[in-house]
């Protein structure tokens, strides 16, 4: 995608910030190696739309190898859904394993505690572009007061919503979460062609705004350990919202209950929703869909009208794994990856909120579409448990399975949370 001379300027004021990424001597890895030249393996995440982030990475990459002659970078994108399983068998396995790798920043937790990431505490620290990070994006690298990688980009959802469909139904924005509701279903009813709001059985952190918005949490820490509060009242009736979208007057559980939070981003890409929950991540999948030109971006609202209902702070980080023999290219690399000029870069071509608070000001400042999620990320966002058991709740499926037998008339709401609850206090047990 060409980037328009607003993201033109924004990219140069950013380059006239960013110095040389001229790498500092590392510390030993645990294989006793710090080779200089080589081959560097590299994980990024599958994006619905890769081109442009390919595009970014390469240029990142271009001047990695001009710096370092005699290096080699192989880059591979895995899918995100996926990841638990190529992660932790790279972990089991430092031969095959990558040197560099993004991931998500609910991850961080498990990750160390498996020992996987390396501690890069003092090259963060000494890094000069390190202290405009945003203070949530560090914590997410942040375990025990220790630096596990750095922040890549921030993440929050808002919706998506198709503005010819609202202007031709005379429709207005949702100010409330009973409104989304019946907003949806009225579209669906003059327009069956349409999910009215796509939603996923699989889409936890599309569901968790509504989880929050009435009251509701995934857990309460007490003591350092937490406990499951996905059955609360609160919670359950937040998960009754939810679940109440899934059905042939909005989106059948037929075709729904199944479908990811990129499934429902490709559904309105492709002009066959009205509206989705989708996340500035999301922008350039959608402008290069059919419907691009024709829809907005709103806050997701909450209970209250005029209210915005809390998002997940989401976001991936690039860390370096313990086990590389090339510690200080790839400590090198993790910060040209995460730089400002990079995430410039992936805001020009994807949308992808920075982390550094300098250039998200600007970013916000130049352009429109970013504005929807600042707002929510000004409202509040909420985070999962800071818990290593929860990599291994979301690789478990929990959530989505609740969710699916919900909406598959498998289980009530009370049953289903209950069974949720006692699975996650499991791993919160095996955790410690």
């Amino acid at each position: 995608m060409k980037p328009s001379v607003r993201f033109l300027g924004l990219t140069a004021l950013i380059a006239l910030l960013t110095t040389a990424c001229a790498p500092q001597t590392a510390h030993n890895s645990p294989s006793g190696k710090d080779d200089r030249t080589g081959t560097l393996r590299v994980w990024l995440f599958q994006e619905v739309a890769n081109g442009p982030k390919e595009r970014v990475v390469d240029a990142v990459l271009a001047g990695f190898g001009k710096a370092h002659r005699g290096t080699r970078v192989t880059v591979e994108y895995i899918p995100v859904e996926s990841r638990a399983q190529r992660v932790k068998a790279a972990f089991n396995d430092p031969e095959s394993a990558p040197d560099v790798i993004e991931y998500g920043n609910t991850d961080t937790a498990g990750y160390v505690r498996d020992g996987g990431l390396a501690d890069v505490t003092r090259d963060f620290d000494a890094w000069n572009e390190a202290e405009d990070t945003d203070p949530t994006a560090r914590q997410s690298v942040t375990v025990d007061g220790k630096v596990y990688g750095a922040p890549f980009f921030v993440g929050v959802r808002a919706l998506y919503y198709r503005t010819d469909v609202f202007d031709r139904l005379g429709l207005g924005v949702p100010a409330s979460q009973a409104e989304l509701i019946s907003t949806a279903k009225r579209i669906r009813a003059a327009r069956p062609d349409l999910y009215g709001l796509a939603v996923g059985g699989a889409y936890t952190y599309g569901a968790l705004p509504f989880v929050w918005a009435n009251g509701g949490d995934l857990a309460t820490a007490e003591g350092g350990s937490y406990t499951s509060a996905i059955d609360s009242p609160a919670a359950r009736k937040g998960i009754r919202a939810y679940t109440s979208l899934f059905g042939d007057d909005n989106c059948p559980a037929a075709k729904c209950a199944g479908m990811s939070g990129n499934d429902t981003v490709t559904a309105f890409a492709a002009g066959k929703a009205a509206m989705a929950i989708g996340g500035d991540f999301s922008h350039a999948a959608v402008e290069a869909g059919k419907v691009k030109g024709k829809y907005a971006v709103a806050p997701l609202p909450g209970v209250e009208p005029g209210s915005i209902a809390p998002a997940f702070a989401g976001g991936n980080n690039i860390g370096v794994l313990k086990s590389t023999s090339h510690r200080t290219l790839a400590v090198d690399l993790m910060k040209r990856l995460a730089s400002k000029k990079t995430q410039g870069a992936l805001f020009d071509a994807m949308g992808f909120l920075p982390t550094f608070t300098d250039v998200r000001r600007r970013a916000a400042a130049e352009e429109p579409f970013v504005e929807p999620f600042v707002a929510t990320l000004a409202a509040g966002t909420r985070f999962v448990p800071a818990s290593p058991a929860w990599a291994r709740i979301d690789s478990s499926l929990v959530l989505p399975t609740m969710f699916q037998e919900i909406v598959a008339g498998k289980k009530e709401v009370a049953a289903a949370a209950g069974d949720a609850a006692r699975k996650m206090n499991d791993a919160f047990g095996s955790a410690g």
